[in-house]
């Protein structure tokens, strides 16, 4: 089983490095052993089918029995809390009843998770930091008296490593060819043009980034969006809607399943990551066509992520490609998570694969992971770019982008493109596949159910409820920042820590994290993993 079974790990004294410090040091002997020779992607083993590379482990019996079981106990004491406390103190549940007429905003059912369960353990949550989210972070260290309701801060400040943000290429950076970079563009273009882009809101700097991520992505054009999740979420309702068939993975993101359903469009949904289940789905529904009338589907589109984020795996690209030619469907894919990080040109699932990026008839993506911004876009046909520039929410009525945005955005393409800074984008893209396969190799080894491969976001299993606040806080203890994520954003039984790894660290940063985790893991008997 694993269990109790200590790592093998370096030893490291030495408190992590500055991003800067890991970024701008000198290639050790040790990273040469990774950064030359041949790539680091073997996309023959990726493209086996079964995709025994992305499956998913699976826990003992007995643990999925007792989490089970510990969810059960939580539940019941919460409801004794509720019926005893609106009997013997009922102001504190007076906004969950009917008050002069008006009805509750929300139900006691609605918000019993968020009291009985969330808030026991919110301090390990949306913890303010002071500085840029690189390698490390400087915590803000706050109390509290009332049980997590409220919290104090005591004043001080902690510098921890940081394996919680999105910052896979080390861009989250204030100083560097980036940071200067977008002052120079605020000098000459202020912050922002207070106008959507139909009306008054364009710049040439606009232009310029579309060009750049159509050029970047292999694509004919691209348009941009200030946010990421409106990317998806009020462009889909301008791609499909009533009369057409969307299918989607059944792990999409809420951004996905939002902008589905805005659009009208029926839906269906295949198992994660299952290319002959998806092949089911569609045999049945141009089989039996449009509910009721049975008249054949106008389009249908598949909605898939590149990389999903909660699992740490890659889609099955190259199958679903198959059943494209075949079955003669429309591809959406959602690259928020794998633009810049996989691939050894960082251009995502298709440079990952070696696949003609021209098979994805819409490549949507966000620049706030890989590209140290915000925002997303849009990439594709012309005709489809330009459908949306005119019936897209976002393109006819948001903000547009900006200035200093699109300089960020701009600026660290370049550099991964190898435009400019010489070959700091191929070391970039080359110290992250390094870290991240080096990282989710030892945990494997150290007897945890580890989720994904070649991710820079690595999914540890936890399992039972009291073990997520347990282990950020023994995480926290020992100097390390990290994300737990548990129901409803993950399945009830699989709660987990989410760790994300960057090119900001250095080997010696992950060694010592690594050691730290193993203690906890022996701790909280998370070493579940058979066979390890």
């Amino acid at each position: 089983m694993g269990k109790g079974k200590r790592a093998a790990v370096i030893h490291c004294s030495q408190p992590p490095l500055s991003t800067t410090d890991v970024l701008s040091k000198p290639t050790t002997s040790t990273d040469s052993v990774f950064l030359d020779g041949p790539s680091l992607y073997n996309c023959d083993a990726a493209t086996l089918l079964p995709d025994e590379e992305q499956l998913l482990e699976s826990a003992p019996l007995m643990t999925l029995v007792t989490t089970y079981i510990s969810y059960f106990i939580l539940i019941v004491f919460g409801h004794i809390q509720d019926l005893l406390g609106s009997i013997l103190d009922p102001e504190s549940f007076r906004h969950l009843r009917t008050q002069n007429g008006y009805a509750p905003i929300s139900s006691g059912f609605d918000t019993f998770y968020h009291r009985r369960l969330y808030v026991r353990i919110r301090d390990c949550f949306n913890r303010p930091i002071t500085n840029v989210p690189g390698g490390t972070v400087h915590l803000l260290e706050r109390t509290s008296l009332d049980y997590n309701k409220t919290f104090q801060f005591t004043g001080k400040t902690r510098e921890v490593l940081n394996l919680s943000s999105y910052n896979y290429l080390g861009f989250a950076q204030n100083e560097g060819p980036c940071a200067d970079a977008v002052q120079t563009a605020i000098k000459k273009n202020g912050l922002i043009s207070c106008s959507p882009r139909l009306e008054a809101g364009s710049v040439e700097l606009h232009s310029q980034v579309e060009r750049m991520v159509a050029k970047f992505l292999g694509q004919e054009d691209a348009i941009l969006f200030s946010m990421g999740f409106a990317t998806n979420s009020t462009s889909l309702p301008s791609l499909v809607g009533k009369g057409d068939l969307v299918i989607s993975d059944e792990f999409n993101h809420s951004s996905l399943v939002f902008g589905v359903r805005l659009s009208g469009a029926s839906v269906k949904v295949f198992k994660h990551n299952d290319p002959i289940d998806l092949e089911a789905v569609l045999r049945d529904a141009i089989a039996q066509g449009q509910s009721r009338t049975h008249r054949p589907w106008k389009k249908i589109i598949v909605i898939i992520e590149g990389l999903y984020s909660m699992e740490g795996n890659i889609c099955n690209l190259p199958a679903i490609v198959d059943l494209k030619h075949k079955y003669k469907f429309y591809l959406y894919m959602d690259e928020a998570h794998s633009i810049g990080a996989l691939g050894p040109n960082g251009r995502g699932v298709c440079d990952y694969y070696g696949i003609d990026p021209l098979e994805i008839d819409v490549c949507m993506g966000t620049f706030t992971k890989s590209f140290g911004a915000a925002g997303g876009y849009i990439a594709g046909k012309k005709e489809i770019v330009d459908h949306l520039r005119l019936t897209s929410h976002s393109a006819v009525y948001a903000e547009a982008m900006p200035i200093p945005i699109l300089q960020q955005v701009y600026t660290s393409m370049r550099i991964i493109m190898g435009e400019i800074c010489g070959d700091e984008g191929r070391h970039r893209i080359q110290t992250l596949a390094r870290n991240s396969r080096f990282f989710a190799s030892e945990l494997r080894k150290m007897g945890f159910i580890v989720y994904g491969r070649d991710s820079p976001v690595i999914p540890l299993l936890l399992f039972h409820p009291a073990k997520i606040p347990a282990f950020s806080r023994e995480m926290l203890k020992r100097g390390i920042a990290v994300v737990v994520v548990g129901y409803p954003a993950t399945p009830i039984i699989t709660s987990r820590v989410r760790f994300c790894i960057s090119a900001a660290h250095s080997l010696a940063d992950l060694e010592w994290a690594l050691e730290q985790i193993s203690e906890v893991g022996d701790i909280l008997g998370l070493k579940l993993r058979v066979g390890a």
